[in-house]
């Protein structure tokens, strides 16, 4: 049983790890309509640098070991996939959701990754449904028509391309978690991340090297490409690795609900963006569904295994 003070330190740290992630969506808003940044420099750009220094910090921390996963054929493939389908196809409908939309709904939507895992589970899996999947999947799915149609079920606040956007980015999202799994209990997080980071940015540049159709560098595209290398991928998976170690796993996805929360009052702040009531009790009702879904799940794993030590 952990510690009251240790589960306070776990939750702390990944709270602040949700918090610079919104910090993230919306320097990413900036990046794209602000600056205008085109999808293919600025993924090829973020993917190739991230993905160096979390191989630096790799090599520092486990040394050789950090080349192990490439021993194995099946392990490689996994880190292929991880890369292609999850990193990848992620960075690519986020940005783009961003881009032809806004940080809030794009963050709202990508939220949705957990429902996604479980309507895989069932469809593909054919798992049966909990009762709290059906009661998140309402709450779920009227707290997005809520954000995106500010309670006017004729038309959309966001545009459609960036609405398709926006829920494919959900479903990469689910992809990025998922798809790892059958490698991670046999790598550190941070060599996965690290590799399957420098891959995409491999990929990107493959198709677009930073070299090409380079914008006009200025300070502050500079500073907000740092702030999205940094926020958005080091610092957090960093707290995230370590809050794991104070505070269960379900404690700490809870705080997974400060990203959209944090995103949409900067967007608001910073970028303008009218939110009406109706928009913000969406964004609520769907980190209540998300809550539900992943707490319905928690508790029928608990009675499983009860049964199983039985």
């Amino acid at each position: 049983m952990k510690s009251s003070s240790k589960v306070m330190t776990g939750i702390i740290l990944a709270a602040i790890a949700s918090t610079v992630w919104g910090i993230s969506g919306t320097t990413v808003q900036f990046i794209s309509q602000n600056q205008n940044i085109p999808a293919p420099w600025y993924l090829s750009t973020r993917t190739i640098i991230a993905g160096t220094i979390l191989l630096i910090i790799s090599l520092i921390l486990y040394g050789k070991k950090t080349f192990d996963i490439f021993k194995s054929v099946k392990d490689t493939m996994h880190l292929l996939l991880y890369a292609v389908f999850g990193l990848m196809a992620n960075l690519l409908t986020f940005y783009m959701a961003i881009q032809t939309g806004n940080a809030s709904a794009a963050t709202v939507l990508q939220y949705l990754s957990p429902l996604f895992i479980v309507l895989g589970g069932i469809f593909i899996k054919k798992q049966k449904p909990l009762s709290s999947d059906m009661i998140a999947f309402i709450v779920a799915m009227l707290g997005v028509f809520l954000s995106i149609t500010k309670g006017d079920f004729t038309q959309l606040s966001i545009p459609m391309e960036s609405l398709l956007w926006g829920i494919g980015s959900g479903i990469t999202a689910a992809f990025y978690v998922v798809l790892p799994k059958p490698i991670a209990n046999d790598y550190p997080p941070m060599v996965i991340l690290g590799w399957g980071t420098f891959i995409s940015g491999i990929l990107f540049n493959l198709n677009n090297p930073v070299w090409v159709g380079t914008p006009k560098i200025t300070g502050t595209l500079v500073a907000s490409i740092a702030t999205v290398i940094v926020l958005g991928t080091i610092i957090p998976f960093g707290l995230l690795l370590y809050s794991s170690r104070y505070a269960p796993s379900d404690v700490i996805s809870i705080m997974d609900a400060l990203q959209p929360v944090v995103t949409a009052i900067l967007s608001v702040v910073f970028l303008g963006l009218k939110l009406e009531f109706i928009e913000i009790l969406g964004i609520i009702l769907v980190i209540i569904a998300i809550y539900v879904l992943q707490r319905g799940r928690t508790n029928a794993e608990k009675v499983e295994q009860v049964k199983i030590d039985k």
